[in-house]
């Protein structure tokens, strides 16, 4: 009959036939040929299916002549939700002035009664393009349109007015539940998503794994009216948890609010999201004192400028003393990446070192980091400490290339220290153990960085087997006015001396802070009351 009969498995098709003897004999041999059946009897009855219906159906076969509402009368409405689900029309007629007003609606494909089932089925076949093109514009888990879909609807408007509602954190869930789980959840999350943001006002996109997209239909909308229903959805979401085989799991959302060019508006609504999450409010409306285009730029210039800087030696390492706090005299120094411009501006990390871990090149800088300390070390004899985080620790990589340094200079190594940033979340120990015991083997002291601040655990200072631990600087910098930050600090310093290891006090900038210091008994203190990072030259 036709060569890829075997296809027409996979399509579900809605059939709209008034006649009874002809809509019975047509969908028994349909039956045969199609995965699944929608059957009306009139165009009413077919527009309801649809609407019920419409992320299974990829094909519509119907009659013209009908009760209630006719075919063309069912297609207009149909067309006006997808304009792009194929519609095959079987008539009696064969007018010129029928055939044009079919073509003016958007029907493409006719048969005509009796209808020759051959020549049916080849109409049915060509229309199964529409349905790989299904696959590439539709997100095959919530059938919603997806990244693909969005960016072609992108390009046929100007103006856009979007919100971006991104799940926290969502891989948590898959791994505590599993990803078939994690899927119904999604599934929950894209319904209840909606019954909020309805079609009739709003085009919902899946665009990521965890993150959708509510496009406004009418630009002109305020922005207000749609944060206020952002806010109704995440009160929702937050209150209500979701329940999987009698598992109850709570989401948090952050949702990204822009009004622009349709282009920027996207961009704005994505990056919108992380500047929420900073400012730790679920949503947040983007405005242009943002700066966000500058940002981009900003990045790019940086990307290349820390590309370049690696093969160049536009790095270098800058050095702060860490002073015993009784007597002040100078223990070690602490290592600090800075970027030297070629007129020799000092650029401090602040400007750049987010931008390299997020474009992967923070492992040059990590590297470059331990041979300068290495440098000073076998130079100049001084003992130095260079920060290192969970994703330093946990790259295979960068492991190697420490080890290896080590290795290389074993004999000056005890006086190499590492500080492990405490405020970056440590999502495996076994790895952060196993690079302690490691350094432990060329007597290097390991210590853990910003304690008090993010993730802090007394338990885990225990347990790592640490010789000293840094107390992050928001717990210093007002110790002086701020008895709450003085038994806090006093509680870290006396469970330290508890267990054996020494602690340091950062950000140690006035003498009432460096008394206050002292009299708590902190061992070592570092700040700008005793000297600014130095240079390798600066150092004697």
């Amino acid at each position: 009959m036709i060569s890829n009969v075997s296809i027409l498995k996979n399509i579900t098709i809605l059939y709209a036939e008034d006649e009874a003897a002809l809509r019975e004999i047509t969908l028994n041999i349909l039956k045969g040929f199609t995965k699944k059946q929608f059957v009306a009897e009139n165009g009413a009855e077919g527009l309801e299916l649809f609407k019920q219906n419409e992320s299974e159906i990829d094909l519509i076969i119907t009659d013209v002549n009908m009760p209630i509402m006719n075919g063309l009368e069912m297609i207009r409405e149909i067309k006006r939700l997808n304009p792009n689900i194929p519609i095959i029309v079987a008539t009696a007629f064969s007018n010129t002035e029928y055939l044009l007003e079919a073509i003016d609606i958007g029907v493409d494909k006719y048969v005509l009664k009796p209808i020759d089932m051959k020549k049916l089925l080849q109409l049915m076949s060509q229309s199964l393009l529409y349905h790989e093109l299904k696959d590439l514009y539709i997100d095959n888990l919530t059938y919603l349109p997806n990244r693909n879909k969005l960016k072609k609807d992108l390009e046929g408007t100007e103006e856009g007015l979007m919100a971006m509602i991104n799940i926290d954190k969502f891989s948590t869930i898959n791994d505590l539940f599993g990803e078939s789980n994690g899927d119904r959840v999604l599934l929950e999350f894209s319904d209840t998503l909606k019954k909020y943001f309805v079609k009739e006002e709003f085009t919902l996109y899946r665009i990521e794994a965890d993150k959708f997209l509510a496009v406004a239909r009418n630009y002109n909308q305020e922005v207000q009216d749609l944060y206020d229903l952002c806010k109704k959805f995440e009160d929702y979401i937050e209150e209500d948890p979701v329940y999987i085989d009698d598992h109850e799991i709570d989401l948090n959302i952050t949702i990204g609010i822009a009004k622009n060019d349709n282009s920027n508006a996207y961009k704005y609504a994505q990056r919108v999201i992380s500047y929420a999450r900073r400012k730790f409010q679920p949503i947040l409306i983007y405005n242009d004192s943002f700066n966000i285009q500058k940002s981009f730029e900003e990045n790019i210039k940086w990307i290349k400028k820390i590309k370049n800087g690696v093969k160049n030696n536009n790095f270098k390492g800058y050095f702060q003393p860490i002073v015993n706090t009784q007597t002040k005299e100078i223990y070690k120094y602490e290592a600090l990446i800075r970027y030297i411009e070629e007129d020799g501006t000092v650029v401090s990390p602040y400007v750049f070192l987010d931008i390299a871990k997020k474009a992967k090149l923070y492992p040059n800088i990590i590297k470059i980091m331990i041979k300068e300390a290495f440098n000073l070390i076998i130079t100049k004899n001084k003992r130095v400490a260079v920060n290192i985080s969970f994703e330093d620790i946990a790259s295979e990589s960068t492991m190697i290339y420490i080890y290896s340094i080590i290795e290389e200079n074993k004999e000056f190594a005890h006086l190499l220290e590492f500080e492990i940033l405490e405020s970056e979340e440590i999502s495996d120990f076994s790895e952060v153990f196993k690079f302690i015991k490691k350094l432990k083997e060329y007597n290097c002291n390991v210590g853990v960085d910003d304690f008090g601040a993010g993730y802090s655990n007394f338990n885990m200072l225990v347990n790592l087997d640490i010789s000293f631990v840094k107390i992050d600087g928001s717990l210093i910098k007002n110790i002086d006015h701020s008895d709450n930050q003085q038994i806090i600090v006093k509680t870290i310093t006396e469970f330290a001396k508890k267990f054996g290891f020494s602690t340091v006090a950062e950000f140690v900038s006035s003498e009432d802070i460096y008394d206050q210091i002292k009299e708590i008994g902190v061992d070592y203190s570092q700040g700008y009351y005793f000297d600014a990072p130095l240079s390798y030259d600066e150092i004697e």
